[in-house]
């Protein structure tokens, strides 16, 4: 061999080690660093001109990397890759080192606003809907889903993203607050809409998906009347005695069920009386099977499953307290209750006259209740006090005085005067925290580290000792009484009784309960009538002829 050609030869071996060097040091940088190594960084640092390019150079002078096992240093004749094939191969290396060597990719990538990251990701498609979903609602070690993030940080692109990909809205973290809240305390208008439109939409794809099963279980079900009795009890002095009482009845036939109660509504502190109907018809078409009567003004409102306008309830939800309560049960027992101060024995009563019961105590029942106001100003607490009044009590007497041809206005945006009210504006955003990932994921759990506007709350525990009494002589089961409370949940304080039975009660049917539905407030529900019947009048359950039907006249359902 010439010398001219061993030249030529060992300058050719000496550039293929150094190509080979530089797609390793390409392929460890892919592996290692965190931002730099995103499949865009990977596709820019590809030198379409087949040379080595900044970052590989450095990769190349500096100590050597660890080197893949997988690259080879020997000069093998291998042609060179097109831009679309290190896009692939580039895009295939981050997505899957991405989901398996770190827990919360999502949630970093929302933290750094990492959008082009976080829609590869979502959007792999090795992934099936039910496994986006899950990776979307997964929470991290302070309760955040990646929606959490996304709204307490502003991530605009990234919660279109996530709610398009049906992140949940409803889920709450360690601290009880959901996605909505953390929105409200925000205070972007057009994201709250996003968010309590979703939440609306996924409650009626909840109540959807579990329809059928419902109307299944009702047509198995005997016909039946079903008395309740609600008594309304505090440990504040004298509130008692102001506290509101109610029976609700209950009709069952086939698949239709009625409930006919006098307690409108029941929210801190305030009731609101009536004469209302609450219809569920399993026949009819699902846009037309959910009724609400209102007996005293003879109108009606359908349930019903497309898109309403919710510019009043936005604007209620800007003007008022963030409220979270929750029901503690970590720590819940039941005790039998005992009777007797020498020679103690199991407590029995006789409920209703006819249903023998044992007696349990509650313990361990914590009720968590907050308030947060940080986005509310004074003057905002003095000047919404009215419009809050005027949306939830003067728009809907308005709108059934307009529906029943008395005058007055039903327009979206006025009150019962027919003045128009103001829509509240998005407020400024908070400054962008200086916090960091690794400070926010590494802070101990409970520690959580402040993002978004600085809170501004009130938070009060009672723990509460609450009495149940089983009955294995109530001819419904749990199982049955569940699925006739599901489709009564709408109303607040039945579906608080609903969230209490779905606890692991002790065996038999909860004839007597006693629940908290309000931080000072409990109520005591007897099961107090309770008849099978074969002759419950079908026109019990359609809407009467003369009634009129008032979109408006039930906002919160």
């Amino acid at each position: 061999m010439s010398k001219e050609t061993a030249e030529n030869h060992e300058n050719k071996q000496a550039a293929d080690q150094s190509a080979g060097v530089s797609g390793a040091g390409e392929l460890a940088a892919c592996e290692e660093c965190d931002d730099k190594a995103s499949c865009g960084a990977a596709i820019n640092n590809v030198d379409r001109g087949g040379g080595q390019n900044e970052h590989s150079k450095n990769s190349f002078n500096e100590s050597p990397p660890s080197l893949s096992p997988v690259m080879s240093l020997t000069p093998t004749p291998t042609p060179s890759p097109t831009t679309d094939t290190c896009r692939e191969e580039m895009g295939a290396c981050s997505s899957s080192i991405l989901s398996e060597n770190e827990e919360y990719i999502l949630h970093r990538c929302v933290f750094q606003g990492d959008y082009k990251r976080l829609a590869r990701l979502i959007q792999r498609p090795s992934l099936n809907l039910k496994r986006i979903q899950e990776e979307i609602g997964n929470k991290d070690k302070h309760g955040n889903t990646p929606l959490h993030l996304a709204v307490m940080l502003g991530r605009k692109e990234c919660i279109n993203l996530l709610l398009a990909h049906g992140a949940p809205v409803k889920i709450k973290n360690c601290e009880g607050w959901s996605p909505l809240a953390e929105a409200i305390s925000y205070g972007d208008r057009q994201t709250i809409s996003a968010l309590l439109s979703k939440l609306k939409l996924q409650s009626r794809q909840h109540m959807e998906a579990r329809r059928s099963k419902l109307v299944r279980a009702l047509t198995q079900m005997k016909d039946f009347y079903l008395e309740l009795k609600w008594d309304f009890a505090s440990w504040v002095p004298l509130v008692s005695r102001m506290l509101p009482s109610d029976i609700c009845r209950i009709h069952k036939s086939g698949s239709s069920l009625r409930l006919d109660t006098t307690l409108v509504d029941f929210n801190d502190m305030r009731w609101e009386r009536g004469d209302i109907s609450f219809i569920f018809r399993g026949d009819k078409p699902r846009g037309e099977s959910l009724v609400v009567l209102d007996n005293e003004y003879e109108c009606y409102q359908h349930i019903r499953y497309e898109d309403t306008d919710i510019e009043d309830e936005v604007d209620v939800l800007m003007s008022t307290d963030i409220l979270a309560a929750q029901m503690s049960t970590k720590s819940i027992q039941f005790a039998r209750a005992q009777s007797g101060w020498i020679f103690r024995e199991d407590r029995k009563e006789l409920v209703s006259g006819q249903y023998q019961c044992d007696l349990y105590s509650i313990l361990g029942l914590v009720l968590k209740q907050r308030k947060r106001r940080e986005h509310l100003s004074h003057e905002d607490l003095q000047k919404n006090r009215a419009i809050v009044d005027s949306i939830t009590r003067g728009g809907r007497r308005a709108s059934v005085t307009s529906a029943n041809g008395a005058g007055g206005s039903s327009g979206d945006s006025t009150n019962g005067s027919g003045t128009e009210m103001p829509r509240r504006s998005s407020l400024q955003p908070p400054p962008q925290p200086t916090v960091t990932w690794e400070e926010y994921i590494n802070a101990p759990s409970g520690k959580c580290p402040q993002l978004g506007r600085p809170p501004v709350h009130k938070q009060s525990n009672k723990s509460i000792r609450a009495t149940v009494a089983m009955s294995k002589d109530f001819p419904l089961s749990v199982e049955m009484l569940l699925n006739v409370l599901e489709v009564i949940a709408p109303f607040k304080h039945i579906n608080k009784l609903r969230e209490f039975i779905t606890l692991k009660l002790p065996t038999g049917f909860p004839v007597k309960v006693e629940i908290p539905v309000l931080h000072t407030v409990t109520a005591k529900i007897t099961f107090q009538k309770f008849e099978f019947r074969d002759n419950i009048p079908e026109t019990l359950f359609d809407v009467p002829s003369h009634y009129v039907e008032d979109a408006r006249r039930f906002p919160d359902l």
